[in-house]
């Protein structure tokens, strides 16, 4: 049976670095301006006394194809194998949704299929 995967993304540890994108441009020669994974800014801004609101999160896009030349091999997808803060997880959903806690700051994507316009 197959098991859908999915990446487990932990945007209180990701500092912003943007090696899983540039990993997947890299690997799959995509344009600029073109990600499969792409590290979203939300912030700073006070929100409270000595509150930030101040983040960076990783976001899969339609054109991540979970990289399956590599997964196929035993290997992570690139994003996963070169993500600085090891904030980024690869696994089956069903594993991936059990180590949600409601206390960090933990994202489940299971990316879509890939448009007729991912990479190949």
């Amino acid at each position: 049976m197959d098991m859908t995967k999915a990446f487990l993304i932990n945007y209180d540890d990701c500092f912003g670095c943007h090696a899983c994108e540039v990993a997947c441009q890299m690997l799959h020669d995509l344009p600029v301006g073109q990600y499969g994974i792409k590290v979203e800014c939300v912030g700073p801004w006070e929100y409270g006394t000595k509150k930030w609101q101040y983040d960076f999160v990783p976001v899969y896009t339609a054109q991540c194809t979970q990289c399956p030349e590599r997964t196929s091999a035993g290997l992570l997808p690139s994003c996963v194998q070169h993500c600085e803060a090891q904030c980024l997880r690869y696994g089956d959903v069903d594993d991936l949704a059990a180590e949600l806690d409601g206390q960090q700051k933990l994202i489940l994507q299971v990316p879509p299929k890939p448009c007729s316009g991912a990479i190949a």
